[in-house]
């Protein structure tokens, strides 16, 4: 995954909302949400068919947790363990403050750099593993946050640079509408690394895209459009669709 984009804000109905592109070799074969893993009952999430992980996963206690490529580090690596067990091992946790601990408790030399996200009704966290030591986790404050394969809301980053703005000018979805964020996801204009949707270039783009919301309780809501979002339909991932906010 290359962009993730959240809101934070406490006290709303949705306190989290969280929208993503997946941005990945187009020969890379992957399965859309499901429970694709029976040893954890309740964790819902797109599976890496090559690596048996994912890249976003959401928990049966709603936490979130995505993962993203640093720069530099596309593919793997002789010798190191396929980044999308990191959700997995996060959702292990209970809550996303327990989830960012337990991914800085690795020894994050066993995978390439990486990027993740987790977070639930209650808080949000930005993981950074640059490939040796520990991980290391910052919370992130109510408002909104851009990730790519730099830090949140870093402008040093082209895509973040472009994007980031635009979000932030969108009114925040008030659910089921989704308002512009299907739209912003969908943007493929730009040099190539502005995009936030990404065209096949070298067989390598976006594969699919993701809205997520996050309530108290557990509640959640999680659509997702597996193709391209300008031109394919986001539906409902059944397994998480049914708790709703109150």
């Amino acid at each position: 995954m290359c962009t993730v984009i959240l809101s934070r804000q406490p006290g709303a109905a949705w306190p989290l909302l969280l929208a993503a592109n997946r941005d990945e070799r187009l020969d890379r074969p992957w399965d859309p949400p499901g429970a694709h893993w029976p040893e954890a009952p309740g964790l819902v999430g797109g599976r890496d068919r090559t690596g048996g992980g994912s890249w976003m996963a959401v928990s049966a206690a709603g936490v979130v947790a995505t993962v993203l490529n640093r720069p530099g580090s596309l593919g793997p690596a002789e010798g190191k363990r396929s980044r999308g067990e990191l959700p997995l091992l996060a959702l292990a946790a209970p809550t996303a403050e327990a989830a960012a601990d337990a991914l800085c408790r690795l020894d994050a030399g066993a995978w390439r750099p990486f990027n993740a996200v987790v977070a639930d009704a209650d808080s949000a966290w930005f993981v950074a593993g640059l490939g040796e030591g520990h991980a290391t986790a910052t919370a992130l404050p109510p408002g909104l946050h851009m990730v790519t394969a730099h830090p949140p809301n870093d402008p040093s980053s082209p895509r973040t640079a472009r994007h980031l703005p635009r979000f932030q000018a969108a009114p925040r979805p008030a659910l089921p509408d989704w308002g512009a964020w299907p739209a912003l996801l969908a943007d493929s204009e730009g040099e190539a690394a502005e995009m936030l949707n990404i065209p096949p270039l070298g067989g390598f783009g976006t594969l699919c895209s993701s809205l997520l919301a996050l309530g108290p309780g557990g509640a959640r809501e999680w659509i997702f459009a597996p193709g391209p979002p300008d031109r394919t339909p986001f539906a409902p991932v059944k397994p998480v669709a049914a708790r709703v906010a109150r």
